[in-house]
C-alpha cells in the first residue's frame, strides 16, 4: 500500500535533486573551463588572444553542450535537440565568445593576464550560465496539447 508523501518530503526531495543538478553542472562547467583554459593559455602566444579564445571555447562549449543536454538538464520532457541546440548556439555565441572575449580583453588592458582573467570570467559565468541554461537553453517542452475535458450541453 502506497502512502502519500508529505509536502515537506516532496520539497526535501526537490532540494536534493536540485543540489545534485548543481553538482553535475559544476562538473560539466569544469570540463568546459579546463579544456578551454588549457587551449587558450597554450595558443595565446601562437595565434593571439582572439583566436585562442575562439578555439578554446569551441572545444569547451561542445563538451559542455553534450554534458548539459544529456546529463545535467535532462528532464522527463526535454527540449527537442534542434531547439536546445539553436538556443545554446545563440546564447553561447553572445556570452562565451563575445562577453568572455570582452572580459578577457578588458582585464588584459588592466594588466591581468588571460591565464588569471579566465578564472575571473569563469566565476561570473558559473552563476550566469546556470540560470540561463535552466530557464531557457535546456528548458523542457511545455505540454501545449493537453486534452481538456469539455462538457457538452444538450
Amino acid at each position: 500500500m502506497k502512502t502519500k508523501k508529505s509536502a515537506k518530503q516532496v520539497k526535501s526531495k526537490k532540494k536534493l535533486l536540485e543540489l545534485k543538478r548543481i553538482i553535475e553542472y559544476f562538473v560539466s562547467g569544469g570540463v568546459w573551463f579546463w579544456s578551454g583554459y588549457i587551449l587558450i593559455v597554450t595558443l595565446d602566444d601562437h595565434i593571439g588572444l582572439f583566436w585562442a579564445n575562439a578555439v578554446g571555447n569551441a572545444v569547451g562549449i561542445t563538451l559542455n553542450f553534450l554534458l548539459s543536454r544529456y546529463w545535467v538538464f535532462k528532464t522527463k520532457k526535454p527540449s527537442k535537440l534542434g531547439v536546445a541546440t539553436r538556443r545554446y548556439i545563440i546564447y553561447t555565441a553572445i556570452n562565451a565568445f563575445g562577453l568572455n572575449y570582452l572580459i578577457l580583453e578588458l582585464l588584459q588592458q588592466n594588466g591581468i593576464d588571460p591565464k588569471i582573467g579566465q578564472f575571473i570570467a569563469s566565476a561570473f559565468f558559473t552563476v550566469w550560465n546556470y540560470f540561463w541554461y535552466k530557464h531557457y537553453v535546456f528548458k523542457g517542452l511545455e505540454n501545449h496539447h493537453a486534452r481538456r475535458k469539455t462538457k457538452h450541453h444538450a
